[in-house]
């Protein structure tokens, strides 16, 4: 009986020792700013931490939460040891800087979120090394720039928001290594992107820009931007669409140009290369009608013009002879669907209204028309002039000079 009460003290003493132990490695690895709910979910929520607090934290947390702290600066490996997290938030700190490779050492890490902050720009290779990370939550900062390769090594991201910052400027291949995201919401404002921005966003679902206020459209602006389902551009200043803005973009189940403000259309080149499925060019107001060679739509297997808003006066007839309407609609159907922009008389009423036959066309028109019969024209009076100098009436040439004359007489209501 003595031995059996001795077993159960020793168990009970070794039980309460334990229990000791543990209680106290728990308090040891939470901070005295911080509830930790478990050894996986710690929430560290105005605190009033400056410091991430790294090294009192449990290396088996999961989800950390450390919003409404004063952090200026996320540096450098900020998290390294914390390799058990899946779901970071820094949302609500005065954060201004993320410094490259901030976060690096967190192969597991799926959602990050840093949102109402003062942060101004996504420095390159701020996000770095997350192969694993598939949303990044960037809203309601004061996000101006996103920099050369900021996304470099985050490969599996499914969703990037970036709405309501003030984003002025993308970078060339600020989305490089980005081979398989799923959406890219962006905020409105943008003023440029620069040439091959999007190079290297091999499959991409939904990339959306609105609310744009461009100057141009730049030469490569798409390239390298392949296997797409939807690009958007929409009720954007898109100034003008330069040559070769599109060229380099590839394998587009949708691409959509809605309710833009188009100066003119240097170059709409769309090969069977590009392989576009759809196009769609919707609500447009177009300032100056397309030259009809610098207009490719080979490579697009269905377009649709509808409710767009182009120049009525004499180049209207360039435009309906050109690629964009015979692509996509008999005359008729494009007449019907599609408005005038100019001259003021007609502004805003449907081109069916339009006696087109009554429009005259331009004098370069006009002019190109007439080559063929100049060249004509010339010929003869070349001719005729051989007939003087082997002519030694002086009446007969007196006649033949007249006739020369009105050979080369160009006719007044030509340029009438």
């Amino acid at each position: 009986m003595y031995n059996t009460w001795l077993v159960i003290a020793s168990i009970t003493f070794v039980g309460c020792l334990w229990n000791s132990q543990l209680t106290e490695t728990s308090s040891k690895s939470c901070p005295t700013e911080c509830i930790c709910l478990s050894q996986t979910q710690v929430l560290c929520n105005t605190g009033g931490l400056e410091k991430i607090p790294l090294r009192q934290l449990p290396a088996t947390v999961e989800n950390l939460a450390l919003t409404k702290n004063n952090f200026p600066v996320i540096k450098p490996d900020s998290f390294a040891g914390l390799r058990a997290l899946k779901k970071l938030s820094l949302d609500g700190n005065n954060i201004t800087k993320v410094k490259q490779f901030a976060f690096r050492g967190l192969p597991r890490l799926k959602e990050l979120s840093i949102q109402y902050t003062p942060l101004q720009s996504v420095t390159s290779f701020a996000f770095a090394g997350l192969q694993n990370l598939s949303t990044i939550l960037l809203s309601h900062n004061q996000i101006s720039r996103i920099e050369t390769h900021a996304f470099a090594g985050t490969s599996n991201v499914k969703l990037i928001l970036l709405s309501n910052n003030p984003l002025i400027k993308i970078d060339t291949s600020a989305f490089s290594s980005l081979t398989n995201v799923g959406h890219v919401i962006f905020p409105s404002g943008i003023r440029t992107i620069e040439p091959d921005a999007f190079n290297g966003m091999d499959t991409v679902g939904l990339l959306k820009l609105a609310y744009m206020d461009l100057k141009e459209v730049q030469p490569f602006t798409f390239r390298g931007l392949t296997n797409v389902l939807l690009l958007t551009l929409q009720e954007s200043d898109l100034g003008i669409i330069c040559t070769d803005a599109f060229t380099g973009l590839s394998q587009v189940e949708t691409l959509q140009i809605l309710n833009n403000k188009i100066d003119s259309i240097e170059e709409l080149n769309f090969t069977y290369t590009a392989n576009i499925k759809h196009l769609k060019m919707h609500g447009n107001h177009i300032l100056e009608t397309p030259d009809p060679n610098a207009i490719i739509v080979d490579g697009v297997e269905h377009l649709q013009l509808v409710n767009n808003h182009f120049p009525c006066g004499c180049h209207i007839h360039t435009l309906l002879d050109g690629p964009l309407v015979e692509g996509g609609h008999n005359l008729s159907e494009f007449l019907q669907k599609n408005f005038c922009i100019s001259p003021l008389d007609v502004n805003g009423r449907s081109m069916i209204e339009l006696d087109i036959d009554a429009i005259g066309r331009c004098q370069d028109q006009l002019t190109k028309g007439n080559l063929g019969s100049s060249a004509s024209s010339m010929a003869l009076s070349l001719c005729t002039l051989v007939l003087i100098s082997l002519t030694t009436n002086h009446f007969v040439k007196y006649l033949v000079f007249l006739l020369v004359l009105g050979s080369m007489t160009v006719p007044h209501d030509t340029y009438s």
